[in-house]
C-alpha cells in the first residue's frame, strides 16, 4: 500500500475514541465519525485494536469501519481463533498481530514471534489466503524480525514505547541507545523484503527521528492524536503530525 503522493504514510488509532465512548456509555462519541474526519483530515489508513475484553474497540464498531471507510483498514488483534474468525469475516485491508495481556492497560511489548513460529504461521497463512495483509508487531530485536519473515509476514511494525518512554523521562542516552536498535531494525527488516511501518507513544516531541528513517514507510498513532484532539481538533491534530512526518523526510 502506497499513499497518493508516495509519501511516508500516517494510520491513525481511533481506540480511545472508543475508550471516551465507553466511560460513560452511549454511542457518543463515534469512532466511526472519528475515523471518518481523520480521512477528511488527510490520514492514510485506521487503525483499531478489537482486544479480548472489548475495553475499547467493540465487534459493531470494527464491521462499522470495515463497510464504511474509504482509506484502509488495519485491524489489530491477538492471534486467537475468535480473532481469526471475526478478520476472515471482515476481510480488512490488513491485520496486525499484537501480543495481548488482559491485565495491561496497553500493549507492553513485541510479540513473541521467535518462540511461536508454526503457529504464528498458520495463522498468518489463513488471513493472506483471504486477501490481509499481515504485519507482525514486533521489538526491534534481530532474532523476531528474522522469524517475522519465517513466518510469512509481509510487514513488521517496529515497537517505539521504549524509546518514547526513554524520552519522556530525560534518559537521553537510553533513549539514543533505543533509537540505534530501531534504525538497526529497520535495516534489518528491509533487507528481508518486509515493509517497515512504527509506531506506539509516539508524539510531536519524539516523532522525527524515527519518522526520518528511510526505511519506515508507515507510522501508526492514536492515543497521542486523541488526547490532543481535546485541545486543538482531530483534523488540526492530525495536520500538525502529518507536517512533522514530512519536514522529517524531507
Amino acid at each position: 500500500m502506497t499513499s497518493p503522493s508516495g509519501r511516508q504514510r500516517l494510520g491513525v488509532n481511533i481506540d480511545h475514541v472508543a475508550t471516551l465512548r465507553n466511560a460513560r456509555g452511549g454511542a457518543y462519541p463515534d469512532p466511526l465519525r472519528a475515523a471518518k474526519l481523520a480521512e477528511e483530515a488527510g490520514c492514510d489508513g485506521i487503525t483499531a485494536h478489537l482486544r479480548e475484553d472489548r475495553r475499547h474497540i467493540r465487534d459493531a464498531d470494527m464491521e462499522a469501519l470495515a463497510a464504511e471507510l474509504s482509506v484502509p483498514l488495519n485491524f489489530e488483534m491477538a492471534a486467537t481463533a475468535e480473532m481469526q474468525a471475526l478478520a476472515l469475516k471482515l476481510k480488512p485491508h490488513a491485520v496486525c498481530i499484537v501480543p495481548e495481556r488482559r491485565e495491561e492497560r496497553t500493549t507492553e511489548g513485541g510479540l513473541e514471534v521467535a518462540g511461536d513460529q508454526t503457529n504464528l504461521a498458520d495463522f498468518a497463512a489463513s488471513l493472506r489466503d483471504a486477501g490481509c495483509r499481515v504485519s507482525l508487531f514486533v521489538a526491534p530485536d534481530p532474532k523476531q524480525i528474522e522469524a517475522a519473515a519465517r513466518v510469512g509476514a509481509a510487514v513488521v511494525e517496529l515497537h517505539t514505547g521504549a524509546y518514547c518512554d526513554f524520552h519522556a523521562e530525560g534518559d537521553f542516552a537510553a533513549r539514543d541507545a533505543e533509537f540505534e536498535r530501531l534504525k538497526a531494525a529497520a535495516a534489518q527488516a528491509h533487507a528481508l523484503a518486509l515493509e517497515v511501518h512504527a509506531g506506539h507513544g509516539l508524539n510531536y516531541d519524539n516523532v522525527t527521528p524515527i519518522a526520518a528513517l528511510p526505511e519506515v514507510m508507515e507510522l501508526n498513532i492514536g492515543h497521542f492524536l486523541v488526547g490532543e484532539a481535546v485541545f486543538l481538533g482531530l483534523g488540526p491534530a492530525i495536520a500538525e503530525m502529518r507536517r512533522l512526518m514530512d519536514e522529517a523526510r524531507a
